[in-house]
């Protein structure tokens, strides 16, 4: 399969035209709009410093249906005690920073370069994308973020410096995108962590009839601040 390089023009080629891994296509920007395109078609921006903006759309994909999250006996137990306050939207750029800390200090290669950290940051302050923090003691100790448009809520990385910390944000979300009445969080590619917690790969084919029809409805945009409170302490 052909890799199409972007221009200044807003539009990407269709998602299947993607090679074998998922690579679609290079170069474009960061821009809010395309951006925003981008993830409505279900085609994500993933790059190193070494390489100009690469856009991707694998198949299969992994997600995680909001109905289908697994809450170990362990995870439950910590939900009940507390141990963290969970909140939306208070520290966006500490999360989006803590993301790319974890993976230079494991030694892999972060794609959450300067560039990436002003294009999510500016999204986020368009409402576009959030922050789910996890606390203790009052420090920041795990979180993650993604973008949400309609009723689906594309996650991007998440981070912990405490055991549990980052799982307990990712149960508060899904509560509260339940109460929203989404439909699904988008994982992107597999990984062994996330498929513990419900997340299961589907073909892109399929990916794609959910979001044409999710992304396209009304969408919760703007400050999540404070929507946490209204939960439940109950996963």
């Amino acid at each position: 399969m052909p890799v199409f390089r972007l221009t200044q023009k807003l539009v990407f080629p269709p998602p299947y035209y993607a090679d074998p891994d998922g690579l679609l296509a290079v170069g474009g920007d960061l821009s809010p709009e395309r951006l925003l395109l981008a993830y409505q078609q279900g085609i994500f921006p993933w790059y190193s410093a070494e390489t100009p903006p690469l856009w991707w759309s694998p198949d299969p994909r992994l997600v995680l249906f909001l109905s289908e999250l697994k809450v170990s006996k362990s995870l439950q137990r910590v939900l009940r005690k507390s141990l963290f306050k969970v909140t939306l939207d208070q520290a966006f750029l500490e999360v989006i920073q803590g993301c790319a800390a974890v993976r230079r200090r494991s030694g892999e290669t972060t794609w959450i370069l300067p560039e990436m950290v002003e294009a999510y940051h500016l999204l986020h302050q368009l409402g576009y994308v959030h922050s789910v923090e996890s606390w203790l003691e009052g420090e920041l100790v795990g979180g993650l973020y993604g973008v949400a448009i309609g009723r689906v809520f594309f996650g991007e990385s998440m981070f912990t410096r405490k055991t549990d910390a980052s799982k307990v944000a990712l149960v508060r979300l899904v509560q509260l995108l339940r109460h929203w009445d989404f439909e699904l969080i988008d994982c992107q590619v597999s990984t062994a962590h996330l498929q513990s917690l419900g997340a299961r790969e589907i073909p892109r084919k399929e990916f794609l009839k959910h979001l044409a029809g999710a992304t396209r409805e009304a969408s919760h945009r703007g400050s999540w601040y404070g929507s946490i409170e209204t939960l439940s302490d109950h996963a």
